[in-house]
């Protein structure tokens, strides 16, 4: 028999108990061991059973188990104490507080108030499942790391009533899905309710005159308030109220309705949510790719009504504060919509006043060579929504230049502006317990900042690091060997068929894991390319190895879950299951045994694909070396002693023969360099030289892979300057808004007679020597504008047969003199610096106080 409904009882607390709430309701438990040690100490194995979830625990202790904990004055003493280290945590000053204020010159108004980070997904514990993979956990560890700097964030996402999907595989290897469904009234969340009681609501008109609700629910992450909203409400028609039914579960209409609650819904929230806590109102924006872009149009449409803005001039104020990161190297990773479906949402009965929808259907358009008109690209419109953009690792900031680069026609690709921040992971989250402990008690606070303390011997010595290591990767065996059964118990098989189980992986043999989404272009499957191959490694008589894989396939993609079949077929093979193992349903709570357990972390792109990468930055963490292809983050901090790079077969356009060639240099590393080396040990059994290779990992990208550089980057990078652009911006009326956009639309319309008539230069001898100095003195009609409208330029650098400059740098030339017909003189001077070819151009571009970017207009004119 099943419920047609269920709800969540929830424990009445005895008042010494009272703070537990509170303890298991704000989720810096999910990253701060003392907190999570006192949940576990209440009952060791229903915490198991529970699956380390505090909401959960409290709900299922009884009232005879309360009344015992709560006469208990120990225990009590230290719920209280731990509250108290809570509340402590919350209120103290931070680095925003001190060092980000100090860089500012103690200037504490020079930094934002409060900044919007919006994601469609956030992986922030297993308890709270509204994420698929590396966006939500980035996401979620950008706000742990917020919290942890005191940086006034506050997140906005969906709540998904299933969030993603729970993995199984059939007894042929074959992937399965399953959506249980989160009772939101069981999970660390609130809900956002009016002064009078009420559930807060937010709302959103739909075509055919239906509307979209959503209730608000909050999530305390630390310092962070997460908003999430929730469209599963009475007030909804059955339709809407499946709008966030699960995470990326369906296509077309519902993505864009999913993502139009996440945007225009988000921004209402958050005015919900100053409203009924007094927070301030966000300064900055931060869309994290490009799901939530539709917040854009929701903070025009507010000028627009409350300020008497048109659309130019308040797209003006909303771009000047907003960030837009980009996280996909690939076109087919960007959401993309019909326009005419989109304008189904802002014409007609939607329309918007002073919001024409053929503005909106502008800032999405491919209307750019090799685009496609017909349809509306969310990447695009968070570029040009987005004063500032950025990839996630150097690389990808590259290879982003290059694909968007159609978008800023006539710069060159290196000035397109996306710049890069690398991305990090939350260190108290990713690193053991364990290893952390042992570190905190041999090391200085400075030390482990930095760094240098893994360096010291004398600190954490040989044996107890090696030690470390493996007990490690024994808590791994154990986990693995548990989750093996359960797979093949769910794929049919009975307890007397799982002896062999017991015999599965090894705790002394080298481990090697892979985990992650399963595209095509993570190449799953690489590592079978020579199935022979494989084994031999496998079961090498005395330098085996052993690999653990984990990863899900999107429900849609036959294709991954093909290759994911192909690799759990190799892994039933009784010659070598007991030495690679698949784990169904990758997740956090797997992540988390399973990354520090690991002696080498593989990862295998098709390069240039991945963008960044932060499983393998996890394993650092630990001590884990990284065996991956120059890609993503790998690309710019690998050194030579902190893992192995994988040689690519770059220019082989047969994509097999590419794979073959990669897989063998794959085989040709793990044997002939990564077995070898942790196999060489010492009559203490400690294989030293490997040792070293950790030392150096755990000292050197230890501090580097810390999210919490990243959150200060953006800080120091984005965000401070993304609030100074829009106060500037700002103001009663908005005039410098206004006149920016009266400024564009003039410069704009009066471009086209724009040009570069001649070009002369001198002061360079016959023969051009380091040290000279040229001259340049550049004649330029401008039309109906003046030089103060524009910046003409000496565009120079190493120069190529084809006259291609490389290594481009700028130069401003000075007014000189004015002539007739709207013709100027510029003129300054270049020093040569380097010996070489070198060449020279000259190039107008618009020029204003306000502009962010010599790209902000897309404009630019070169000498012909």
């Amino acid at each position: 028999m099943r419920a047609i409904r269920r709800f969540t009882v929830r424990t009445v607390l005895p008042p010494e108990l009272v703070p537990l709430d509170e303890l298991a309701h704000n989720l810096r438990w999910s990253w701060h061991a003392p907190t999570r040690d006192l949940f576990a100490g209440i009952d060791p194995a229903l915490w198991a059973q529970v699956h380390g979830d505090p909401v959960a625990l409290v709900g299922a202790l009884s009232p005879d188990r309360l009344a015992a904990l709560a006469a208990d004055g120990a225990f009590v003493a230290r719920v209280r104490g731990a509250l108290d280290d809570l509340h402590a945590y919350l209120a103290a000053p931070l680095w925003y507080q001190t060092e980000a204020v100090a860089a500012a010159g103690g200037d504490t108004s020079a930094l934002p108030a409060a900044i919007a980070y919006f994601s469609p997904e956030f992986g922030i514990t297993g308890v709270l499942p509204q994420y698929s993979g590396g966006l939500g956990i980035l996401a979620g560890d950008h706000l742990k790391s917020a919290s942890d700097l005191g940086v006034p964030l506050v997140g906005v996402g969906l709540l998904y009533g299933a969030g993603y999907f729970k993995q199984s595989l059939t007894r042929d290897g074959w992937q399965v899905e399953s959506y249980p469904l989160s009772d939101p009234d069981g999970l660390p969340l609130s809900l956002l309710r009016e002064a009078d009681g009420t559930p807060a609501r937010v709302s959103l008109d739909l075509p055919g005159g239906r509307t979209l609700h959503a209730a608000v629910w909050k999530a305390d992450v630390g310092r962070v308030p997460l908003l999430l909203l929730d469209s599963n409400v009475p007030e909804n028609d059955d339709l809407a109220r499946r709008v966030t039914d699960r995470l990326y579960g369906g296509g077309g209409e519902h993505r864009l309705q999913q993502e139009l609650l996440l945007g225009v819904g988000g921004v209402r929230a958050l005015r919900v949510w100053s409203r009924l806590s007094g927070a301030p109102v966000p300064e900055v924006y931060h869309t994290n790719e490009g799901h939530a872009g539709f917040l854009g149009i929701e903070r025009i449409r507010e000028l627009v009504a409350g300020e008497g803005l048109t659309f130019a001039e308040a797209l003006e104020a909303v771009r000047a504060a907003t960030v837009f990161t980009t996280h996909t190297p690939v076109p087919a990773g960007i959401d993309r919509f019909e326009a005419s479906l989109v304008a189904q949402y802002f014409d007609g009965g939607n329309a918007i006043p002073g919001v024409p929808v053929a503005d909106v259907l502008a800032l999405g358009a491919e209307d750019y060579e090799g685009g496609d008109p017909t349809l509306f690209n969310m990447a695009v419109m968070g570029l040009r929504l987005g004063g500032r953009a950025n990839g996630v690792s150097l690389l990808h900031g590259a290879v982003s230049r290059g694909m968007f680069s159609g978008l800023w026609a006539g710069l060159d690709e290196a000035e397109v502006p996306i710049t890069s921040i690398t991305n990090g992971v939350h260190g108290p989250t990713w690193t053991d317990p364990k290893l952390a402990e042992l570190a905190t008690s041999r090391l200085g606070q400075h030390e482990l900042a930095d760094g240098s303390g893994w360096q010291r011997t004398d600190g954490v010595d040989d044996q107890a690091l090696w030690g470390m290591r493996r007990t490690l990767r024994a808590q791994l065996v154990a986990d693995a060997r548990e989750r093996v059964r359960d797979s093949w118990r769910r794929r049919g098989a009975s307890g007397a068929e799982l002896g062999w189980v017991e015999e599965i992986l090894d705790p002394d043999v080298l481990t090697i894991g892979f985990a992650r989404r399963v595209p095509t272009y993570k190449r799953l499957t690489l590592m079978l390319s020579d199935p022979e191959r494989l084994k031999s490694l496998l079961l090498h008589p005395e330098r085996p190895i052993q690999i653990v894989v984990a990863g899900k396939s999107h429900p849609a993609d036959d294709q991954g879950k093909r290759l994911i079949q192909q690799l759990v077929r190799f892994a039933d093979d009784p010659e070598v299951r007991h030495r690679i193992v698949f784990l169904p349903n990758y997740d956090i709570d797997m992540a988390q045994t399973l990354v520090p357990g690991c002696d080498v972390w593989l990862n295998n792109p098709l390069r240039p694909l991945e963008a960044s990468g932060t499983s393998g930055m996890k394993a650092a963490l630990n001590g884990g070396l990284n065996l991956s292809i120059l890609d993503g983050w790998w690309d710019e901090w690998f050194d030579g002693e902190n893992g192995w790079a994988i040689p690519t077969a770059d220019g082989v356009e047969d994509p097999d023969r590419r794979d073959d060639l990669e897989a063998a240099a794959l085989y040709d590393l793990i044997e002939n360099q990564v077995a070898a080396r942790f196999y060489d040990v010492d009559a203490r059994g400690i294989p030293v030289t490997w040792l070293e290779m950790v030392r150096h990992t755990l000292a050197t990208l230890g501090p580097k892979v810390q999210a919490t550089r990243m959150v200060a980057e953006y800080v120091q990078r984005l965000y401070a300057p993304a609030a100074q652009s829009g106060r500037a911006l700002d103001g009663p009326g908005y005039p410098a808004a206004r006149e920016l956009a009266a400024w564009k639309a003039r410069v704009h319309a009066a471009w086209p007679a724009v040009r570069v008539d001649h070009v002369e230069s001198g002061g360079v001898g016959e023969v051009a020597q380091v040290g000279e100095v040229l001259h340049v003195r550049a004649y330029v009609t401008l039309g109906d504008l003046e030089p103060k409208d524009v910046a003409v330029q000496v565009a120079y650098g190493r120069v190529s047969e084809a006259d291609d400059l490389s290594g481009v740098r700028l130069a401003d030339l000075a007014w000189a003199e004015t002539y007739e017909g709207g013709r100027h003189a510029f003129a300054g001077e270049v020093r040569l610096e380097a010996s070489g070819p070198f060449g020279y151009t000259v190039r107008v571009v618009p020029a204003h106080e306000h502009l962010v970017s010599v790209a902000d207009t897309g404009l630019v004119t070169n000498a012909g």
